[in-house]
């Protein structure tokens, strides 16, 4: 007999390998090319972007703390404002732009906007829905928004 949870953990084909058809790839249902500009980015850049961006947020909050406060709470404050921020106007954080990656919605051709930025830097701040992926590879906080991260180069 098999466990009630078995066919939701396993993902979306519980009896095969898990994974994609062999004309499938991450991105086709979202309508995404498979390589090259605008195709969805592997989970090391994503990572290696989000590093960056914390870095640059413990730079910035040491130059305000100088010495005094919590340095910890600051770095978690201008990351968010940060995150929050430039992917609102620009599209990307100075992370995903040092790795060329852009986030984009997947539902129209338009901005992220203010909302969706929000919701999706609440969200990164568990940082265990960015682990959390699907077929498309997206987080569970970029499915949650209708976005997706994508090459931009």
């Amino acid at each position: 007999m098999s466990r009630i949870t078995g066919s939701w953990l396993s993902g979306p084909d519980a009896a095969g390998s898990g994974q994609p058809p062999p004309d499938e790839y991450p991105g086709k249902s979202l309508g995404l090319p498979e390589t090259g500009a605008g195709s969805l980015a592997p989970m090391s850049r994503r990572i290696v972007a989000l590093f960056v961006d914390y870095f640059i947020g413990m730079g910035i909050a040491a130059l305000i703390v100088h010495g005094s406060g919590s340095l910890n709470t600051v770095t978690y404050l201008v990351w968010f404002v940060i995150g929050l921020v430039t992917v609102m106007v620009f599209g990307f954080t100075p992370g995903q732009y040092f790795l060329g990656l852009r986030t984009v919605r997947v539902d129209a051709a338009a901005p992220v906007g203010f909302i969706r930025s929000l919701v999706r830097q609440a969200l990164l701040t568990f940082v265990v829905p960015a682990l959390f992926t699907d077929g498309d590879r997206r987080g569970m906080h970029d499915r949650a928004t209708g976005t997706a991260l994508v090459r931009s180069r």
